[in-house]
């Protein structure tokens, strides 16, 4: 069951990724077009009817797709290489700083990541997709941080790490050749899981408002427009709706079916 919902999950993903892809080159409609008529229902032109102003919905909904991959990436990539660095330095501090660093950790973790995302975007005074990416990013980088600082701690008081220590390993050498190595598998599942929620803050961040501007149709966006409307035209928030739902359960189980890839990897070598 699990590795079926894994195939799931990766086949899932690459129709979302194939479909972002496609719009740097082609949509059904061009973004700006307003002639399909305001708030028309699914016809052979227009397959998932048209928005209040007359836009191609199914075309917007795909633009959305390139968007939230785009903005979980970037902000998973930016969360990870801050959060991994700080956890790392963690692992080696000694107790007092330890515990200082360990306490601001928690501190920032008990903020919802989409609070601190708003605050980042607030403090810069402008919306972008670039804006997101870095709120988002610093957001989840506590939560990445605090893991990390964890399994390295682990990793460090192993006999093998004290044993390169006493063959005159520097830091950086034990890092790069015993604790980033260990870290790996826990990392990337953890990064798989944030990927997922960078997902959903984006379209959080752009129904409030907060995200890419237009003409970006962000999903988030696309359900705050349609909220007005969504008894006259239900598509407009289930088309959107249902697409940040598929790619969310995709990216979940991805991460499950690498999670278990990883463990049974584990017990082989053991």
């Amino acid at each position: 069951m699990r590795r079926l919902t894994f195939r799931l999950g990766l086949a899932l993903l690459g129709l979302a990724l194939a479909v972002a892809l496609t719009t740097l080159v082609w949509t059904p409609w061009p973004v700006e077009d307003m002639s399909g008529g305001r708030l028309a229902g699914p016809s052979w032109a227009h397959w998932a009817g048209t928005d209040r102003l007359g836009r191609d919905s199914l075309s917007q909904v795909m633009i959305g797709a390139r968007i939230a991959l785009m903005v979980g990436l970037g902000a998973t990539l930016v969360g990870g290489l801050i959060g991994t660095v700080a956890g790392v330095l963690a692992g080696f501090a000694q107790r007092g700083l330890d515990d200082a660093l360990a306490a601001a950790l928690d501190i920032l973790i008990a903020f919802p990541t989409l609070l601190l995302a708003m605050l980042v975007v607030a403090a810069s005074e402008t919306a972008s997709l670039g804006t997101a990416i870095l709120a988002i990013g610093l957001a989840m980088s506590a939560i990445i941080a605090r893991l990390v600082r964890v399994v390295s701690k682990r990793v460090l008081a192993q006999d093998y790490v004290t044993a390169a220590r006493c063959c005159g390993a520097g830091w950086l050498r034990i890092v790069l050749t015993h604790v980033l190595p260990n870290i790996a598998p826990t990392l990337l599942v953890a990064l798989a899981l944030q990927f997922g929620l960078a997902v959903i803050a984006e379209a959080s961040l752009s129904y409030l408002g907060l995200g890419a501007p237009p003409p970006n149709a962000s999903w988030g966006q696309l359900l705050q427009q349609a909220q007005a409307t969504v008894y006259t035209a239900p598509l407009g928030v289930l088309v959107p709706g249902g697409a940040l739902v598929l790619l969310v359960l995709a990216i979940n189980f991805v991460a499950d079916g690498l999670r278990d890839l990883l463990d049974d990897s584990a017990e082989v070598r053991e």
